[in-house]
């Protein structure tokens, strides 16, 4: 039997693009295939100019999602705010949000999902 790998380059990681999403690109850096996480998901995310995640919430999943560069705005509960590197906000479960890059470049994100999303369509909704 192998021996379990706790370290992840996000290179080493397979990409993809997510449900709901648009002009997005991402690598599940922490999960249940790349180290065994149970009760935690961290993303690694590439999204274009004007492109995001459209109007969603996830039942049961609280997600937070930290700036690495560039900028996007993001929208819950009725606050609004642009975000840039260093600055993060947070999706209650059920709450649903929006999340759309504003920058000329790319905005690099990491999403953090507890307890796991791994893109299960049972654990998304969209607007009626």
């Amino acid at each position: 039997m192998a021996e379990q790998n706790y370290f992840v380059r996000v290179s080493d990681v397979s990409g993809y693009h997510p449900v709901n999403h648009v002009g997005t690109l991402n690598r599940r850096i922490i999960g249940r295939e790349t180290v065994g996480a149970q009760q935690l998901e961290v993303i690694h995310g590439t999204i274009e100019k004007g492109k995001g995640a459209l109007p969603h919430a996830h039942p049961g999943i609280e997600q937070a999602v930290y700036i690495l560069e560039g900028r996007a705005v993001a929208e819950v509960a009725g606050q609004r705010r642009e975000l840039g590197p260093g600055e993060c906000c947070f999706f209650p479960a059920d709450t649903m949000h929006v999340f759309t890059v504003v920058s000329d470049e790319p905005a690099k994100i990491l999403v953090m999902y507890a307890p796991p999303y791994e893109e299960s369509p049972d654990r998304v909704i969209r607007p009626a």
